[in-house]
């Protein structure tokens, strides 16, 4: 058992998974805990991260790819899962902090799923989750 699930009382981060094109990964925690594990623990320095401004909501990852970096569609479409998986879905067009994972620290002693943004960009984006992808 990890460090990370011992302080969990034992129990596994669970995230959403999702699947942008252009095999881009998304994934947003379900919880405040799963929230900071993903944004401290899994997230990759290179990683974009996403997050529905001024709202409670699910703390969204976009893995990098090591040979391209994403077009604004693709930081859109992830954008709009983090609005989507906000207090602020039925908000219309909604505000989303992105940055990459390495500019987001959370502070010793912090609430569960608060972490602090050293430096960001704001999309503007309706809610909404990918399309179905055929296997």
């Amino acid at each position: 058992m990890s460090e990370k699930q011992e302080k969990d009382g034992g129990r596994t981060p669970r995230f959403y998974e999702y699947l942008l094109p252009g095999d881009w990964v998304v994934l947003a925690g379900r919880t405040d805990a799963d929230n900071d594990y993903l944004s401290v623990v899994a997230a990759k320095p290179k990683d974009w991260w996403f997050h529905v401004r001024g709202s409670a909501g699910s703390h969204v990852i976009l893995r990098a790819k090591p040979d391209q970096e994403p077009d604004r569609k693709t930081l859109k479409g992830a954008a709009a899962v983090a609005a989507f998986h906000s207090k602020a879905r039925s908000g219309g067009t909604v505000a989303v902090s992105v940055t990459r994972a390495r500019y987001v620290a959370k502070r010793p002693g912090s609430k569960p799923g608060t972490v602090q943004i050293l430096k960001e960009s704001v999309l503007m984006v309706k809610p909404a989750l990918p399309e179905a992808c055929d296997s």
